[in-house]
């Protein structure tokens, strides 16, 4: 495995498009290993457009991203996905999908994939909704099912689209112990939000707003000046000791 001197993610003047729509600018970032980087930026910035590239399905326009790791290695965690409620399958069945990436979708599971299923449920407190439909779990449930399939396949990097937006606490604070855990392990783990404050905590922040803005320490990246960039400054309000946004998911504002 390449590890790019602790770096996960190297991208240079990349530019992401879809079709004659151009979604990121030329753009240059890093991602390191070890640490949780925050995506931020308000609505259609581009924030999910940069993890699909990541995780190889968005080739760029120009430019490059490298990867540490190869495709397979990559676990993606979207937050659009959507499983019918006429499908007939069980939670346990959905965070099984996590092994197809190795096994195959064919693939019969192992005495190993089912210990990393079994784990990953574990993980997520869903141990007990293993025989559960999915469609009759709650909105908290089934993103904790969601990124428990995310955990079964075997990943050095994590990619998560706002898990922590619209959850219960206690679903938040286990999404949370489980990216502080990944951390641990040395993995990369990139998570999309619209949220200030957890940017701000994070070990790494890239903010973005059709193009990278700025990228590297939450210090340094969470200026005034550059989230009057992103954001627009009617939506800025510094105050004494932390600045303040009206609305971070919405559309820049502009003067």
């Amino acid at each position: 495995m390449r590890r790019l001197n602790g770096i996960a993610v190297r991208a240079r003047g990349v530019v992401l498009a879809y079709g004659s729509f151009v979604a990121i600018r030329s753009s240059t970032f890093e991602i390191p290993f070890g640490k949780l980087t925050a995506v931020i930026g308000p609505n259609g910035s581009g924030k999910s457009t940069l993890l699909a590239a990541i995780a190889g399905l968005i080739e760029p326009a120009s430019g490059e991203v490298e990867v540490a790791v190869p495709q397979h290695r990559i676990s993606f965690v979207m937050q659009s996905t959507k499983i019918p409620d006429s499908l007939p399958v069980s939670v346990g069945e959905v965070v099984a999908m996590g092994r197809y990436a190795s096994r195959g979708a064919l693939g019969r599971l192992t005495a190993a994939d089912r210990r990393a299923v079994a784990d990953a449920m574990e993980r997520l407190g869903i141990t007990d909704l293993a025989r559960r439909h999915i469609g009759k779990l709650s909105g908290g449930q089934r993103q904790r099912a969601l990124v428990a399939q995310g955990l079964a396949q075997d990943h050095d990097i994590l990619l998560l689209d706002e898990p922590l937006t619209g959850i219960d606490l206690n679903t938040a604070e286990a999404i949370d112990e489980v990216i502080h855990h990944e951390i641990e392990e040395g993995c990369a783990v990139v998570m999309t939000t619209h949220d200030l404050t957890e940017a701000a905590v994070a070990g790494h922040v890239i903010l973005v707003s059709g193009q990278v803005l700025a990228s590297g320490p939450p210090e340094e990246v969470l200026t005034a000046e550059n989230l009057r960039e992103a954001y627009g400054p009617h939506l800025l309000h510094p105050g004494e000791d932390r600045i303040f946004l009206d609305d971070p998911a919405h559309f820049p504002v502009q003067e």
